[in-house]
C-alpha cells in the first residue's frame, strides 16, 4: 500500500495515473489557494506550479494552511513547497515568486489553473493568459466576510449572484469578451463592519479551496 491507496480504491488505477501525470498551477497560495494546493497534493496530482509574491505574517494564521509560527516572514511559495514535499517527496513542485500581471510568463504549461488571487486586475490578466494558451481554469470569488458554508457554490461566472467580487469580475469578463468559466462563490450577503478590512474564517476559505480542488480532480481524472 502507498499514500494514494484509499484514493485508488475510490477512483481506480486509471484515474490515479491521470492525476499523477497532470500539472496544476495555483496562483495565490494564501487562504483559498493553500487548501486547494494541499488537497491536490494529497490526492495524487503529480506536478504543481505555485505562484505568489507575498510573505506570511501573523494575521494569516487564522485562515491560511501554510501560515504557522514557524513560517512567519517566509515567502508563501517556499513554505507551500516545503509542506507539499513533506506530504509527498515525489511531487514535482515548481515555484514562481511573483505578482501575476499582463506581463507574466512561465516556462511550463499546466493542464489546469486555479485562480486564488485577491486582485481583480491580476485575475483578469490570468484569465487572458489561460484563454490565450487554451488552458482550462477555475477561479475563486469572494470568501471574506462570509460564515455560511451551505451557501457556497460552483457555477459559471455568468450565473453568479450576490457576491460583489463576482459582479466586478463578471463585468470585466463581458467587456473583454472572455469565455464563460467556472467559479467558486457564495450566495451569502457579505457581513458588514466599521472598517475596510476583510474579516474571514478558515471554515469558509477552506471550503472554497476544497471545492475548487475537487472540481479540478474530477475534471483531470476523467479527461
Amino acid at each position: 500500500m502507498d499514500r494514494l491507496h484509499r484514493i485508488r480504491l475510490l477512483l481506480g488505477d486509471d484515474a490515479i495515473r491521470k492525476l499523477q501525470s497532470s500539472t496544476v498551477m495555483v496562483v495565490g497560495c494564501g487562504a483559498v489557494g493553500s487548501f486547494a494546493t494541499e488537497a491536490l497534493a494529497r490526492s495524487g496530482i503529480g506536478n504543481l506550479i505555485l505562484v505568489d509574491f507575498d510573505k506570511f505574517d501573523v494575521t494569516n494564521i487564522n485562515r491560511q494552511l501554510f501560515a504557522m509560527q514557524s513560517t512567519i516572514g517566509m515567502q508563501k511559495v517556499d513554505a507551500a513547497r516545503a509542506r507539499i514535499l513533506d506530504i509527498s517527496p515525489d511531487i514535482n513542485v515548481q515555484t514562481f515568486n511573483m505578482f501575476w500581471d499582463n506581463d507574466s510568463a512561465i516556462d511550463v504549461m499546466p493542464d489546469f489553473v486555479i485562480d486564488a488571487i485577491d486582485s481583480v486586475q491580476s485575475k483578469i490578466a490570468l484569465y487572458r493568459w489561460c484563454v490565450a494558451h487554451s488552458v482550462p481554469f477555475i477561479a475563486s470569488m469572494g470568501a471574506a466576510r462570509k460564515t455560511n458554508m451551505d451557501l457556497i457554490r460552483i457555477a459559471p461566472i455568468s450565473k453568479t449572484t450576490v457576491c460583489p467580487l463576482a459582479a466586478r469580475v463578471r463585468k470585466l469578463v463581458r467587456a473583454e469578451n472572455l469565455p464563460d468559466f467556472p467559479v467558486a462563490f457564495s450566495m451569502e450577503s457579505p457581513a458588514k463592519n466599521d472598517t475596510n478590512e476583510l474579516g474571514s474564517i478558515i471554515t469558509i476559505t477552506g471550503d472554497f479551496g476544497l471545492k475548487i480542488a475537487n472540481f479540478v480532480i474530477q475534471n483531470l481524472s476523467h479527461k
